[in-house]
């Protein structure tokens, strides 16, 4: 539903342009999704879509989406127990990654007092799973993760079917500050029954004992140096793009598995406010698409942005632009996060849509909306959607939190805490 956006207190309503709703799930009464989102092309022909849920009681939920105006439930697993999340996985043909971290309820895991409640839970790290059938997914191996300084894994990348790119802990990794509790860890799992380490950076100056110094804090808004989104494509499979929490951005050369080597870093918080969230390479273009995650409710961390660096010199990345933020007096106060979170990440596999033009993204409750950046000096919006609350919502708002996009140019995107999945045509 059309027409110009009312300021915050309109949350109940729809708002769109150049995007319809072809279907919607509420995923049986949970609806909250994490970051993780993938889909699968079955050997009978149908599309699954694997969701990774954001809390506790569910694990992962996979929904039929082969007709998308006619979305059907294939299977939802619970978690082993309420201190742990799931939030991330990746599918590659008929394997599926699962990533662990263990938290406290409706806990914050940046917390130091909060972690160190829970460090050396379990399950914490990753399961893979068999889901050649995916009404019945078989577990393969586990990968554990867990330690004295570990919460387990956060977010995960999986597209070419032998290696796990992860931000998670490790049992022999202590942090100089708790809230630098994930490291880049590299999984061999060419041998699907028995994963191993393959390598490992951590930035330098976060773990005991380093020789480099103690790292800058940031002042109001702490969130930590970790890694979260790690992105290696098929066509440059000897770099990892790295969103580094509060450490910005870090290019790795992995030619060597064994021995990552930094290339560059961009760190621009502050003056800016943190959470460096993810890296996406235009590897063609020598551009990064850099995204910051929102954590504060009503904008408490605002701006949050999304940003194009020119990276024709990886040893030099220059920003250049900013995509163009829905308006604070509109979104600021409606309720819940507002601010930039997720990309689709243009994956490499048989069901995925890719493009260089175009940026798809998460905006909390600002929705999902979608940038023409053919012009990377001055990118344009021309569409977006933003679901009316969902009910239960315990925010009053959507809280777009994960989007992706099909071969077919169908967006999927997932509701934070109770909307589940919306299915959206772009016309563009």
């Amino acid at each position: 539903m059309g027409g110009a956006m009312n300021p915050g207190g309109q949350a109940s309503r729809t708002l769109a342009l150049n995007m319809k709703l072809l279907g919607h799930h509420e995923l049986g009464g949970f609806g909250g999704i994490g970051e993780g989102t993938n889909m699968q092309a079955t050997k009978d022909g149908r599309r699954i879509f694997w969701m990774a849920h954001e809390s506790a009681p569910k694990n992962f939920t996979a929904v039929d989406v082969t007709d998308p105006r006619n979305p059907k439930l294939v299977v939802q697993r619970d978690l082993p127990h309420g201190k742990v999340r799931s939030n991330s996985l990746d599918v590659v043909g008929d394997m599926m990654a699962v990533a662990y971290q263990v938290r406290a309820g409706s806990g914050n895991p940046n917390d130091p007092n909060n972690i160190r409640e829970n460090v050396g839970l379990k399950p914490a790290g990753i399961d893979l799973f068999d889901i050649s059938t995916p009404e019945d997914p078989k577990v393969i191996s586990h990968f554990d993760a867990s330690g004295p300084h570990s919460l387990g894994a956060h977010c995960l990348w999986f597209v070419d079917g032998e290696y796990i790119h992860a931000s998670m802990g490790a049992p022999d990794h202590k942090p100089r500050n708790p809230k630098d509790h994930q490291i880049y860890r590299i999984i061999d799992v060419r041998n699907p029954a028995k994963p191993v380490e393959a390598g490992r950076w951590w930035y330098p100056g976060t773990k005991d004992g380093d020789a480099e110094p103690p790292v800058p804090r940031h002042p109001r808004f702490d969130g930590g140096y970790r890694p979260h989104n790690i992105n290696v494509y098929p066509e440059r499979p000897d770099r990892a793009y790295m969103g580094y929490i509060d450490g910005g951005v870090v290019i790795l050369d992995i030619s060597d598995k064994a021995h990552p080597k930094e290339i560059s870093r961009l760190r621009y918080s502050p003056p800016y406010n943190g959470m460096t969230h993810t890296a996406m390479p235009l590897v063609k273009r020598n551009l990064l698409v850099l995204t910051d995650e929102s954590n504060k409710d009503d904008a408490a961390d605002w701006p949050k942005l999304m940003w194009i660096v020119d990276a024709r010199e990886e040893k030099n990345l220059v920003p250049i632009s900013t995509l163009p933020m829905p308006p604070l007096d509109v979104f600021g106060k409606r309720g819940g996060r507002f601010g930039s979170h997720n990309i689709y990440e243009n994956y490499p596999g048989p069901c995925a849509w890719r493009s260089d033009q175009i940026v798809v993204g998460t905006f909390f409750n600002a929705g999902v909306r979608v940038f023409d950046i053919s012009n990377q000096y001055q990118p344009r919006e021309i569409a977006y959607f933003v679901p009316g609350a969902p009910p239960l919502s315990p925010k009053g708002a959507i809280q777009m939190n994960d989007v992706f996009v099909d071969d077919r140019g169908i967006v999927y995107a997932v509701d934070r805490f109770s909307g589940g999945l919306y299915i959206l045509e772009m016309n563009i």
